[in-house]
């Protein structure tokens, strides 16, 4: 009996000491009559609870993501709960949550990123959790640069107006000397490609070094651009610690070159940003090496939604979205929402011009069209040099597939006038 008194006058206490606390448990965070501020930071959260319900759940993400924690506080103060975030709409197993802008540092997407996309996904309540979209305020957004060129820069500075750009990979991606590489690029640009990049794993090794590359590459931009009359550009691989990706941004304005291209998620948030605020006179292409890590469930992880409008704030040109055909595995729904991160009105930042890569030959080019209208980078790798009469022809059966694409004619009918478009029907047939 004594034990049970001591007990009651315990759980009495607790009581008593958490209300004089104003302790918040996780059900407080969710409000959904609670209305989002314009200064509120918002995204969208798909949730699997596991041992809790749902509102809890949805609870769950809104306090360890902003103010709250698993259990009552001796540290806690009245004013901090001016600072929580609020799950506003709940709807299925979809979470709405607003944050206070207060709770994030301008101009630190780390610090942002680590707040609404840290430590929640490891949550054991959670069984799955899956950011489907983030949407910055424009105070927050104002304190990042945003694309320095976005559509109509790089249109500007390649002198294309109305069609879709062109675009090639280097393959094999790894194994080929400077000399080589550059070989391949001029091909493609003598074929019809306006644009030759490197691969994702592409760096600086033995076989085919940096600057070897960067000059070799320039001088065949230069060779093709004498011979064809059109604008050529090269967007070589910069990826690397910090200190060296600057450094090699640099080599590139020394030698006359006006692309770089950068794998946003295996260099990091932090180099990416550091990269854009140097203001460096060079498109930024952004690759997304390694996002299906976190894109590919639709049950867990981030979509690539939310890091398409990260990567923009940031201030990365273009970005690839995926292709709906292909051999990437999004979806229709998914590339249209990649693609409207990219373009959709942002506190006055430059539209992001979308890259379709991944698989990509000239028999897809349509229904590529038909997804991504003429604002995209079509880029074929395989594509391309895969065309059995080489990478010159490969090139100019590609132009061949925008040019009918864009005038309503079916690739067929073109094929019969334009061998090189012929060959390339024959060897992708779907």
């Amino acid at each position: 009996m004594v034990v049970g008194i001591v007990k009651d006058f315990k759980a009495k206490l607790v009581s008593l000491f958490a209300g004089e606390l104003n302790v918040l448990k996780y059900v407080d965070f969710v409000d959904l009559n609670y209305k989002p501020k314009d200064s509120d930071l918002l995204c969208a959260f798909t949730l699997e609870p596991e041992g809790m319900d749902l509102k809890e759940a949805a609870g769950a993400i809104a306090a360890e993501s902003s103010v709250g924690t698993w259990t009552q506080l001796t540290t806690e103060k009245p004013y901090v709960t001016k600072l929580a975030a609020h799950v506003y709409s709940l709807e299925g197993n979809t979470a709405k949550i607003a944050y206070p802008i207060e709770l994030f540092e301008a101009g630190n997407m780390p610090n942002i990123l680590s707040g609404v996309a840290g430590n929640v996904f490891g949550l054991k309540a959670l069984l799955n959790l899956r950011l489907t979209d983030i949407q910055l305020p424009a105070e927050l957004t104002k304190s990042f640069k945003g694309p320095r060129y976005g559509i109509e820069g790089i249109r500007k500075l390649l002198k294309v107006k109305n069609r879709p750009l062109v675009g090639t990979i280097i393959k094999p991606k790894l194994g080929l000397k400077s000399e080589d590489h550059a070989e391949v690029a001029y091909e493609a640009w003598a074929g019809g490609c306006d644009i030759v990049k490197d691969d994702e794993n592409l760096s600086s090794q033995k076989f085919n070094p940096f600057e070897d590359r960067l000059h070799a590459t320039l001088d065949a931009r230069d060779r093709a651009e004498a011979e064809t009359g059109e604008k050529k550009v090269y967007m070589i691989n910069i990826t690397a610690e910090t200190e060296t990706m600057l450094d090699r941004a640099d080599v590139v304005i020394d030698h006359g070159g006006e692309y770089v291209m950068v794998d946003i998620l295996t260099c990091g948030w932090a180099a990416l940003q550091t990269l854009r605020n140097q203001n460096y006179r060079l498109v930024i292409h952004a690759h997304r090496a390694g996002h299906a890590a976190f894109t590919k469930s639709q049950k867990h992880g981030i979509a690539m939604r939310p890091i398409a409008t990260v990567a923009r704030a940031i201030g990365v040109d273009q970005l690839h979205v995926g292709t709906v055909v292909g051999k990437m595995s999004e979806t229709k729904p998914e590339v249209l929402e990649n693609i409207e991160a990219c373009k959709a009105p942002m506190h006055g930042f430059n539209p992001v011009m979308p890259v379709a890569s991944g698989g990509v030959h000239p028999r897809l080019v349509p229904a590529l069209l038909e997804v991504f209208g003429k604002d995209v980078v079509i880029q074929a790798g395989g594509g391309i040099h895969g065309h059995p009469e080489g990478t010159k022809t490969g090139a100019l059966a590609m132009r061949h597939a925008v040019d009918a694409a864009l005038k309503g004619i079916s690739l067929e009918e073109v094929a019969e006038e334009h061998v090189e478009l012929r060959g390339a029907l024959e060897t992708w047939k779907e």
